[in-house]
């Protein structure tokens, strides 16, 4: 779940639950829904600083808090959401990293995220077995708004990304490929606070 607030396109708080290429929308006093097949991808809430706080205006992932203001406003037009607000971006560690069978640029890598071992393929040249790496799992939004979802690549299922400086939307240190971190960063830990 992302949030976004610009004060400069309006007093209209984004709620960004998930992905797609298509969508309709349905308009309701304070909210318009972001629809696709009834399943409710978004929210666009008006008036938003008469119902949130700055603080709360100012955080681009969600609280339990701030997911019960947002099931107030649509209780009576819309079945209230419960996102998963587990952090999206961890710090991974590269069990495995296997040649992809039927791509030369491509790696199948096992990465622990802590509290599980997700299968991702990735295409950078500097991947490695023994990394420490940022993972944008299934659920992420990345700055540049691309969705992270379950995948297949050429016949290998992706549980996530293994993400570059760039993709974080953080500043480019030259390095073609992933962000390898140092040891000093745990495992499973939150990349983004």
């Amino acid at each position: 779940m992302k949030l976004t607030y610009n004060k400069n396109i309006g007093d209209v708080l984004l709620v960004s639950l998930e992905g797609s290429n298509s969508f309709e929308t349905k308009d309701f006093d304070d909210f318009t829904a972001i629809l696709n097949n009834d399943k409710l991808l978004g929210l666009n809430i008006f008036n938003a600083s008469e119902k949130f706080t700055e603080e709360e205006l100012e955080k681009e992932t969600a609280n339990e808090e701030i997911v019960q203001k947002i099931n107030n406003i649509i209780h009576e037009d819309l079945d209230e959401i419960n996102p998963d607000l587990t952090p999206k971006f961890v710090v991974g560690y590269v069990k495995e990293c296997e040649q992809h069978e039927d791509a030369d640029r491509l790696s199948v890598t096992k990465v622990d995220v802590g509290d599980e071992v997700l299968q991702i393929v990735c295409g950078a040249p500097n991947i490695d077995k023994g990394q420490k790496v940022v993972v944008a799992k299934v659920g992420a939004f990345m700055p540049n708004g691309l969705y992270i979802k379950p995948s297949e690549l050429r016949g290998v299922k992706s549980n996530g990304m293994i993400s570059s400086r760039k993709e974080l939307g953080l500043e480019d240190d030259g390095v073609r490929g992933i962000y390898v971190l140092d040891d000093s960063y745990e495992i499973g830990q939150p990349f983004f606070n």
